[in-house]
């Protein structure tokens, strides 16, 4: 199903299976409205979520100020991909606009804790929601810090409806 497009919400586009399972246990998290994302078809690789992103979203995101986007890929070895897709986000809808890189990628943090990874998804929500660092602090994960607390900014108002406030 998808969101209300006249109302705030939030498209993933992401890179793979494994990101794909971490968001659909983020979305699992009772906090989680989840009627207000949208996750999109898995793109099959890093360099397609971006062409996705400039050929597709781009434009919806500058007809809809309601609609945000969250991009999702791996590192791998190639310490530059995160600036890469980040060169192709204009700056008019910069604000709506956030990048995850899993640094090398989900199956690595998977294997470090041994959990699933729809478990590791609603460890991630539970710690958005209540504002606490929790698995955000993996070393597969760190560096997303200051972009998850621009995202946090953004979407919580609207994506974790039923969160406690801290």
């Amino acid at each position: 199903m998808s969101p209300n497009e006249y109302r705030p919400h939030l498209l993933i586009l992401l890179e793979d299976k494994a990101h794909n399972d971490i968001v659909n246990g983020f979305c699992l998290n009772l906090n989680v409205d989840a009627d207000k994302i949208e996750c999109l078809q898995k793109a099959r690789g890093w360099v397609n979520v971006k062409d996705k992103f400039e050929k597709k979203y781009i434009p919806q995101l500058r007809q809809n100020l309601n609609k945000h986007i969250l991009l999702i890929i791996d590192r791998d070895v190639y310490q530059n991909r995160g600036s890469y897709v980040e060169e192709c986000i204009p700056e008019d809808i910069k604000n709506r606009v956030f990048i995850l890189v899993f640094n090398p990628n989900p199956e690595s943090l998977q294997r470090d804790i041994k959990q699933s990874r729809e478990n590791i998804g609603q460890a991630l929500a539970k710690a958005c929601s209540e504002r606490e660092n929790g698995l955000w602090e993996h070393p597969v994960l760190i560096d997303n810090k200051p972009e998850l607390e621009r995202m946090i900014l953004s979407v919580k108002p609207f994506l974790f409806a039923n969160s406690p406030e801290k």
